[in-house]
Order: structure tokens, then C-alpha cells, then sequence
């Protein structure tokens, strides 16, 4: 049986960059791989097609998924073009529960290995819906590691306005991702108190 992975992390750890290089090793190996990525990233709303980029410059093009998006039908269809020998998912917390169980299927009645890579927990310290039911049903799950300033590991991601200061309402999509950090839990308690302290 084909397994559900989820390799998860805070923001800056890298996750992009690992997927398009075991993405690119699957290829150097003779496999065929389908990359998917968010809606929420592509340049326009209508585009059929997106891009997963990695901070260090590496890219590649991939489907996008939107909320009514059958990962599990468009796999197959894909499947049945021919070669097909691993599926990769960017941006996995913006899948949904459903999203999850269809890539479920993929592994378990398609036999295609599924590898999806995301953040875990929003700028509140939230789970995601997508990376919820992924820690639920994964077969396997893997923490990709960035560090904080203070050099302890990174399991937070602190959002911030123009002058530094914490953002701590708001949506939990839409903002550029310069607009976050990625801190220990420690350090993202601390910001955030100070800034429900000063609007106290």
C-alpha cells in the first residue's frame, strides 16, 4: 500500500525546496510525479495552472486546487494517461478535510504515493483544516526544522505589520509571506502578549 505523508513545519523551514527536490529525484529516476499547490498562490484567479517556488529560487509548475477541486478523480485521470509514480501537494494546509481523504484514496486504492508538505499551525497558534486532518490520518508524518533568533527550534509562525509589531486578528490567508516570522513558542507568547498588552 502507498502511504499519506505530511512533512510539516513553521514558515521558512524549507518545505517548498524539499518537495521540488524529491520531485526532481523522482524524475532523474525515470518517474512521472503530478505537483498540485493552492489557488491562493496562483497569479490569477482564473488560472488553470500555478507555480510552487521555493525561497532559494527553484520552481516548477503545478495544478492548482480549489475547494471544489476532486484531487482524487484528477489523479486518476491522470493515472490513466499513463506513467504516474508519486504525487505532490505544496501548501497542504489549505486542503480541506475532504482534499485529505481524497489524496487518502490515491495511496490506498490507486496505489500512488502521496507527499504533501505545510504549514501546521496558522499566525494564532491554529491548527489549519487541511494540516488537522492530516496529522489525523497520515500514514507517516515528518517535521521539516527552521530555527528562531534565539537558536531553539521554530514551531510558530508570529504575523507582523509594516513596523514589527504582531498582528494577531485578521484572515488566515491573503498576506505576503515576508509579513510573517517564524519563532519558538516562547518568543511568539511574548510578542503576542506585548501587543494585547499595549492595545489594553
Amino acid at each position: 500500500m502507498s502511504k499519506l505523508y505530511f512533512t510539516y513545519s513553521a514558515m521558512n523551514a524549507g518545505k517548498s525546496a524539499i518537495l521540488l527536490q524529491a520531485a526532481h529525484n523522482y524524475r532523474e529516476c525515470g518517474m512521472d510525479v503530478m505537483l498540485w499547490t493552492s489557488v491562493h498562490h496562483a497569479k490569477h484567479a482564473d488560472a488553470e495552472t500555478g507555480e510552487i517556488e521555493s525561497r532559494i529560487g527553484l520552481k516548477a509548475p503545478a495544478h492548482l486546487f480549489r475547494p471544489e477541486t476532486d484531487l482524487f478523480e484528477a489523479v486518476l485521470r491522470r493515472k490513466t494517461e499513463g506513467q504516474l509514480d508519486a504525487v505532490f501537494v505544496d501548501e497542504a494546509q489549505f486542503l480541506s478535510r475532504g482534499h485529505v481523504w481524497q489524496l487518502s484514496r490515491v495511496g490506498d486504492e490507486l496505489g500512488v504515493p502521496v507527499l504533501c508538505y505545510g504549514l501546521r499551525t496558522d499566525f494564532q497558534g491554529r491548527l489549519f483544516e487541511g494540516s488537522a486532518e492530516l496529522l489525523a490520518i497520515a500514514d507517516d508524518l515528518r517535521e521539516a526544522r527552521t530555527i528562531c533568533h534565539c537558536g531553539r527550534k521554530a514551531t510558530m509562525n508570529l504575523r507582523h505589520d509594516a513596523s514589527g509589531e504582531a498582528v494577531t486578528e485578521g484572515a488566515q490567508v491573503g498576506v505576503a509571506k515576508s509579513d510573517y516570522d517564524s519563532l519558538c513558542r516562547k518568543h511568539w507568547r511574548e510578542r503576542v502578549e506585548r501587543h494585547q498588552a499595549d492595545r489594553a
